[in-house]
């Protein structure tokens, strides 16, 4: 909405979320005042009239059209139209309120030694989504997670989630990062389809030597799960066989960033056999979509 440079790029992935993609738009500019942004919405062909709703209702906002090969194409193709200095990576099915922008954004400039940070994120029913903070899935924190249902070290359970504090993982949902330290890491990791690549984006950063903190003394509400087809209200929007794909691209991703991150920190046989672990979670994934695709 300037013709000044930009100090914010905040970027939008879009695929047929046009009602919930409005509502974020809405409150992005009722907050753009915080600090100088563009807005860049990479959309991925939406057949729901989303396109033409931004061109009519938002036209400062610059529309990139054409298909993604997923999340991490899609936002990376915004990458050539960036002109700020900070780049935020938002998700459409958010709510942006009050001093999101300006502090989070003061807070990046104020640490040096920070290469990314998120605000809370609140889920619709008040909770909060525990996804914003994480650890690494090493093979340990993944078997307490997945195996033993135990996630008290996974998410910073142990850590009010009033208190800023350093994470190893934040999520792709409010990601702000400056533009030269994706520069330097190359930006998302094109070879995870969904899922994981906000996680693998947060290992090449903190292994420049950055840390990821947490900072929820602002927040925003997410509505999450609805390019998934989790949410009952859109599930229309995604198809059985999107479904099915999307689930098990999270599996894919275990696998991709083991191999890519930690496959060296291990004895050669104890990486097969978390391999092996990783593919009879494939199965078991695979059986229950297929369960529930049948419904």
């Amino acid at each position: 909405m300037t013709a000044t440079k930009p100090e914010l790029s905040v970027i939008i992935l879009n695929y047929n979320t046009k009602e919930l993609l409005e509502d974020c738009l809405n409150s992005v500019k009722s907050h753009m005042h915080e600090v100088p942004m563009e807005v860049i919405v990479s959309d991925n062909s939406s057949t729901d009239g989303g396109p033409e709703m931004i061109k009519k209702k938002f036209p400062w906002v610059t529309l990139i059209e054409g298909p993604n090969n997923g999340f991490s194409a899609g936002n990376n193709r915004a990458k050539p139209l960036v002109r700020g200095d900070m780049v935020l990576f938002l998700n459409p099915d958010t709510i942006v309120h009050d001093n999101v922008f300006g502090l989070t954004v003061r807070y990046l400039k104020e640490h040096p030694k920070v290469g990314a940070v998120t605000c809370k994120l609140v889920l619709p029913d008040g909770s909060m989504d525990k996804d914003v903070r994480r650890r690494f899935p090493t093979p340990w924190i993944s078997f307490n997670r997945l195996v033993l249902g135990k996630t008290r070290e996974y998410y910073y359970e142990y850590i009010p989630d009033t208190s800023t504090h350093e994470v190893e993982a934040i999520q792709g949902a409010f990601f702000l990062s400056w533009k030269k330290i994706l520069d330097k890491v190359g930006w998302y990791d094109e070879g995870y389809f969904f899922d994981g690549e906000d996680v693998d984006l947060c290992y090449q950063i903190s292994k420049l030597g950055y840390k990821l903190v947490y900072y929820p003394d602002v927040y925003i509400t997410h509505l999450k799960g609805v390019t998934k087809g989790k949410v009952a209200k859109w599930k229309y929007k995604v198809t059985r066989e999107q479904r099915k794909k999307l689930r098990m691209s999270g599996v894919a991703s275990m696998e991709r960033f083991f191999r890519k991150n930690l496959w060296k920190r291990y004895p050669v046989w104890f990486d097969y056999f978390v391999l092996l672990g990783i593919n009879l979670f494939k199965i078991v994934r695979y059986v229950r979509v297929a369960i529930l695709s049948s419904y």
